[in-house]
């Protein structure tokens, strides 16, 4: 269906075949809108102004991100739009964290820190969903519930593990979830991925764990519960990417609905939490007592991360879980650099060779995503040329 044909002209289309069909089958009595009840039964369903468009039909809306018309722009500049936004406002959003954990007597807060961030986040959303002409929860209750789970795992358990890791081994350590990622895209949506995509995923995985090991070397900061919690974290967050792709695509669910839905159930759930292990009261009391360092840092590190989790859902429905993470890898590197220039760490080039490692990986993902456009040979194509190469050399010297 083209993209730009109305929902008017869609509906008329549809209610005109499903005529059609009643008068062929004269079966009026069988037929369903938008349910079946066998599979020799014809349903076809027929959107209102009030329900909800067949997820098999191309949505008419637009893919709006701080304004911006993602529809009106070509693939390549949509990825660029993209990626800039997650860079500018997860750095920003990178330093701001590391800033505020770095005031003396914080770091047990993180869960208080998480609280607030989703209550921002929800009020953030709800602005923005006011501001759009279509209010509609797409994307069930049920589905948001998960979500919601996993988005307060991934974000509360890596906020509270800075209490006991440095903020380059928690980077590091969240870059990991590349191969988690497409586990994950295996299991929940049977997605198969090529030589170039496990590949990246490890020298990706590989090159940020080589950080890791330079960091424990030079500056040593380790902790089993630190470990654990993002470790949590880690898993939760490979899971989330893949939830959040399915659903947005199933239900045609927009970013602003997601944020809101999703942020406000686990501002729920964590207030519950905090609540139930009294971790509430002394949180609020330390807070009270800098609210500008706190509350203050908080609202900016919330609403960079805000405008960046848009850019990242955005690429999500653009071009799929593991292109995001990618992204989001890439951004966590170049966070890292950053934090050695802000704030003061012992370096060695170690940190270099792993950010090679990195680079090489992102630059496979692009290679296997634009390969069939640009016509480019698969790995095994350029494997298979090398070593034709070296037998012509072979035999030419033989000669």
């Amino acid at each position: 269906m083209h993209k730009n044909l109305n929902l008017k002209s869609v509906s008329h289309f549809m209610t005109q075949c499903f005529q059609q069909c009643h008068n062929y089958y004269n079966m009026s009595g069988k037929f369903g809108l938008g349910n079946y009840s066998s599979r020799k039964h014809i349903s076809i369903s027929v959107p209102s102004s009030t329900e909800v468009m067949s997820p098999h039909i191309k949505s008419v809306e637009e893919l709006r991100v701080l304004g911006i018309n993602l529809n009106r722009f070509n693939t390549p500049t949509q990825f660029f739009i993209c990626v800039a936004g997650v860079f500018l406002f997860y750095l920003i959003y990178g330093y701001l964290q590391e800033l505020i954990f770095s005031l003396e007597g914080f770091k047990p807060f993180g869960w208080y820190l998480t609280l607030v961030q989703f209550g921002l986040y929800s009020l953030f959303g709800l602005v923005e969903l006011q501001l759009t002409q279509d209010k509609r929860r797409r994307i069930p209750c049920k589905t948001y519930m998960i979500i919601a789970f996993l988005t307060v795992g991934t974000m509360g358990l890596s906020n509270t593990s800075l209490g006991y890791l440095n903020y380059p081994t928690q980077v590091i350590f969240k870059c990991c979830k590349l191969i988690p990622v497409m586990i994950g895209g295996v299991f929940i949506q049977g997605k198969r991925y090529n030589v170039a995509d496990v590949s990246a995923a490890l020298c990706m995985s590989l090159g940020l764990i080589w950080f890791t090991l330079a960091d424990s070397k030079i500056a040593p900061n380790f902790n089993v519960t630190g470990v654990i919690l993002i470790s949590l974290a880690l898993c939760a967050d490979a899971a989330i990417g893949n939830v959040q792709e399915k659903a947005m695509k199933i239900h045609n669910g927009t970013n602003s609905e997601m944020v809101l839905y999703s942020y406000s159930i686990g501002f729920v759930y964590i207030l519950l939490g905090l609540l139930s292990f009294g971790g509430l009261g002394p949180a609020v009391s330390f807070c009270s007592q800098h609210p500008v360092t706190t509350y203050g840092y908080a609202f900016l590190f919330s609403l960079t991360g805000y405008f960046g989790i848009s850019f990242v859902l955005a690429l999500i429905k653009l071009f799929g879980a593991l292109v995001a993470v990618t992204v989001t890898t890439g951004r966590k590197a170049m966070t890292i650099v950053l934090s050695f220039l802000f704030f003061s760490k012992p370096f060695t080039f170690q940190y270099v060779w792993g950010g090679l490692l990195v680079v090489f990986g992102i630059f496979l993902n692009v290679y296997s995503k634009n390969r069939d456009k640009m016509k480019l040979p698969s790995l095994a194509e350029l494997r298979k040329r090398v070593l034709s190469g070296r037998k012509v050399r072979l035999l030419s010297q033989d000669v």
